[in-house]
This record gives structure tokens, C-alpha cells and sequence, in this order.
């Protein structure tokens, strides 16, 4: 007996901390224990239809509407006949108005920057460290991530909350073998499952995550991607702000971008980051406004996310629709501080191909949003409508914007003939001190500012002009087409 145990408490030494010794020297089959069911395809055609058949008008599967394809037809119509009419007065009053609307947006992001100080905090407090914790779900939507897989055993299995009381979804598409085999290589909590979805579309990342949500057996749920590194004590610190906050439904932790050995596009990303999950939605959350929830590390009460229906799996931001959704519906959203490190696109095309699916995703949603703008307004508030106008269309406003206004600006300086207007060199000067006082605000544990960074903050804004081009050329002709973002095996310190 007392040399059975001797020998038992040696194996399990020996396997270190993330079991890596134990894996490589002994037989595959004493770790593999990962339930894999067959899959279900009634359960893949109730992730993909449905949220579009019980919330008829709030998915994106339908497009536009007859009534929003009539009034852009009748303003097309409008401004190509003033156009051929008064082609000068048109083209200054929808500069005078673009300008307007931006400057709108800048200002409305710089208060929401300096209001979004961090009260966001750990909760140490003893009572809060007693309460009977529930189990947790992880849903991981997974797509040609073989490479990540070692960082991911080890993220999930360093996760400070009891071990049986996790839920983990590993969710595959079809044919994805190499990912299936590299996951069946690593150690993963027990109780883990791999989830293989049968061919259907569309083919997306809500898609996957509504049916492992239809397989959840956790009270709360969460959402991690492949490459993600997620703070040790961020599960029990959801749980825990859930407990002393019945009235939420959401927890969204920030995103940090490891910027270790990056280069300046990677950089940049990470900065666009830290501004939006460490200063902008603190502040929303704390005025109560709409937040576009980050594509990882939300955090919700299962019961509340069935309630409203799950991810829409036509739209290609989920997250934002859904953040936004829960916000008409009535439900509360939270942040916390523990932060979840994820690996920044180094690559300008992988860049434009992310931030061009971010685009098309926004369109799609604020489109879902106008369709019916007085329901809209009745449900957000009239406070919540507007800033979801400033937020969501302004982030479509500034892509559309930056490139062609600095390029006139520019077009101006070098020749004599052209002239732009004291307000317009007023308002682009404004904008690019509005942004780099917002980037200063960042704390420095969020993001290590270097004077490079801001200061070449303007020549990076123009960039997303080339993504939104190719995000209306998608929604055109392929609206559900998902981009995939390829990772590279993350390489943490």
C-alpha cells in the first residue's frame, strides 16, 4: 500500500508542471482521455438556424430588408440628382457632414477614454472567496490551429478553478485532421470533449460556438480562441463578480496584444486594444451604455445567453452583435481586470484580412440594428442608440474617412489651385491629438507606449481605408464568408 502510493506520488512529479515529461515517456493512452461524441447534424442545424427563426429581424442572414434596400435607393437617387443639380454644393455639404459626424466621434471617444479609468478590480474579499463555485463551460472554436495546441493545453490546464468543475468544447470543423491529431498529443482537463461539426453552412466561428453551447453543461460559459494565454484566476474572478452581481449577464475581460519582439503594425494592433478594453468599455460599462463585446474572453450566465438566443451564426462579428443584443434585451454587461494575452497579426495581409471581416461584421450588425431605428432607440434608450452610433458607425465613418481626407489634405498642400477649408484642417489636426492624448492615457501595464508609437498613429489609421473597400466588396457578394485570421504557434515568455 505505502509503496503503491510512493510510486503514484513519484509519477505525478514527474510529469512537471504541465505534464510534458510524463507525455513524451509513457504510453499516449494513459493521458487521452477526451470523450469525443459523433456528430449531430440536427444539433449543427439548430446552431445555424436557430437564432435567425426564433429572433426573426435581428439576424444578419436576411440582409437588407425591403424597407432599408427602398431608402438607399431613394437616397442614392436624391444625391445623384443634386449631384448633376449643384455637384459643388453637394460634394461640400457631405464633406462639411463626414467632417462633422468624425469630429463627433473623436470627441466621443476622448471623454469615454478619460472617464474609463480602471475600477475594475480583483475581488479578494474572503466571502467571495467561499461561495460554491459552478461549473464552467470553455468553448474553443478551432480551424486549422494545430500549431497553437501546445499553448492551449497548457493555458487551460494552468486555469486557477477546480479542474472537475470545467467544461471544455473543443469544437472542429470537419477534415480538420491535422488540429485533431495535434489536439489528441497534449493533455487537457478532464471532461474535455471533442466536438466535430458535420458539414453545413454557414461555416463559421458562431456556428461552431452555438453548438458546443447546445452541449454545455456549465451555469456559465465563456469563450477563448486557439492562440489565447488567459490570466490564471480569470474564470474564478467572473464567477465571482456573477455572484456579487446578479444582474449581470456578461463579463467581458480585456484583450492585451503580447507585443514581445513585435513590429509596428503588430504594435499598433495591440495599442487599438488596450485603449478599447482598458479605457473605453470600463467607461461604457460604467454609464450603463451598449459594449461590443471582444470575439474572446466574455464571460456569461448561460441561462441569460440561451435566453437571447446564443451567436447569430450569419454574422461574422458575433461578438459585437451580441453585446449589442444583450444590451436591447434588456441585459447587463460587466469587465473585469484579469486579462487574456493574445498574438497580434505581424503580416499586412493578415491584418487587412481580420480587419476587413471586423468591417463587413459591423456593417452587418449596425444594418441588423436600423432596421427598425424606433425599435432600436425604444429598447438601448435614446443615450444607448446614440452611442452605439458613435462607436459602431463611427468605426465604420474613420475607415471610410482617413485615407481619401488625408489624401485631399495633402493633394492641397502641394498644389496651389486646391484649397481646403480652415475647418477641415482644424478638425483632422483635432483628430490626430484627440488620438494621441487617448493613447497616452493607456497604463503602461496594458500597453508600453514608446514615442514611436505615437507619433506614427495617424500613417496608422489610414490603413483600415483598403479594409473597408474589401469588407463592402464581401458583403455584396459574399455577406456570411468568414476570413479566417491563420496563427502561428505563439511564443509567450
Amino acid at each position: 500500500m505505502v509503496s503503491g502510493a510512493c510510486i503514484l506520488l513519484a509519477f505525478y512529479a514527474a510529469m512537471g508542471a504541465d505534464g510534458v515529461w510524463a507525455r513524451d515517456r509513457f504510453p499516449q493512452h494513459l493521458f487521452d482521455t477526451l470523450a469525443e461524441p459523433p456528430p449531430d447534424p440536427a444539433l449543427a442545424n439548430r446552431a445555424a438556424e436557430g437564432f435567425p427563426s426564433r429572433f426573426v429581424g435581428l439576424s444578419a442572414k436576411t440582409g437588407l430588408v425591403r424597407g432599408q434596400a427602398r431608402f438607399v435607393g431613394r437616397a442614392l437617387t436624391v444625391l445623384g440628382i443634386a449631384g448633376l443639380v449643384a455637384t459643388g454644393w453637394t460634394v461640400t455639404a457631405l464633406a462639411w457632414a463626414g467632417l462633422v459626424l468624425f469630429a463627433l466621434v473623436m470627441a466621443f471617444r476622448f471623454g469615454l477614454a478619460m472617464l474609463g479609468g480602471s475600477r475594475t478590480h480583483l475581488l479578494t474579499d474572503p466571502v467571495s472567496v467561499s461561495l460554491l463555485l459552478p461549473r464552467y463551460t470553455i468553448l474553443i472554436a478551432l480551424k486549422d490551429e494545430a500549431a497553437c495546441m501546445p499553448q492551449l493545453s497548457r493555458a487551460l490546464m494552468s486555469l486557477d478553478y477546480p479542474r472537475h468543475l470545467l467544461d471544455v468544447k473543443l469544437l472542429l470543423e470537419t477534415g480538420d485532421a491535422d488540429t485533431k491529431a495535434a489536439i489528441h498529443s497534449q493533455i487537457w482537463p478532464e471532461g474535455t470533449e471533442v466536438l466535430v461539426l458535420p458539414p453545413g453552412c454557414p461555416q463559421t466561428k458562431p456556428r461552431a460556438l452555438n453548438y458546443g453551447l447546445l452541449r454545455a453543461r456549465g451555469a456559465f460559459v465563456t469563450v477563448y480562441d486557439a492562440e489565447d494565454r488567459p490570466n490564471p484566476g480569470q474564470l474564478l474572478d467572473a464567477a465571482r463578480h456573477f455572484a456579487w452581481n446578479p444582474q449581470l449577464a456578461c463579463i467581458q475581460a480585456p484583450l492585451i496584444g503580447n507585443v514581445r519582439g513585435a513590429g509596428w503594425l503588430a504594435r499598433h494592433w495591440a495599442l487599438e486594444y488596450a485603449i478599447q478594453f482598458n479605457r473605453l468599455m470600463p467607461a461604457l460599462a460604467r454609464l450603463g451604455l451598449p459594449i461590443a463585446l471582444g470575439g474572446t474572453s466574455n464571460h456569461f450566465r448561460k441561462a441569460d445567453l440561451m435566453a437571447v438566443g446564443g451567436w447569430d451564426a450569419w454574422n461574422v462579428t458575433e461578438d459585437a452583435d451580441l453585446g449589442l443584443r444583450l444590451a436591447r434585451l434588456g441585459r447587463r454587461i460587466g469587465v473585469i481586470a484579469p486579462a487574456t494575452v493574445e498574438v497580434p497579426p505581424g503580416k499586412l495581409d493578415v491584418w487587412i484580412g481580420q480587419r476587413s471581416r471586423w468591417l463587413k461584421g459591423f456593417l452587418q450588425t449596425w444594418l441588423v440594428l436600423m432596421r427598425d431605428p424606433q425599435a432600436a432607440i425604444s429598447s438601448m434608450g435614446m443615450s444607448g442608440f446614440l452611442s452605439m452610433q458613435l462607436m459602431l458607425g463611427g468605426a465604420i465613418l474613420s475607415a471610410l474617412v482617413h485615407l481619401p481626407w488625408l489624401a485631399w489634405c495633402l493633394v492641397c498642400l502641394l498644389s496651389p489651385e486646391a484649397e481646403v477649408s480652415l475647418f477641415s484642417w482644424g478638425v483632422l489636426g483635432l483628430s490626430w491629438t484627440l488620438g494621441m492624448a487617448t493613447a497616452l492615457s493607456v497604463p503602461r501595464s496594458a500597453f508600453g507606449l514608446r514615442l514611436w508609437d505615437l507619433l506614427s498613429v495617424p500613417f496608422y489609421w489610414p490603413l483600415q481605408f483598403v479594409a473597408v473597400l474589401r469588407a463592402l466588396y464581401s458583403l455584396a457578394r459574399r455577406p456570411h464568408y468568414w476570413v479566417k485570421t491563420p496563427h502561428e504557434a505563439p511564443s509567450y515568455p
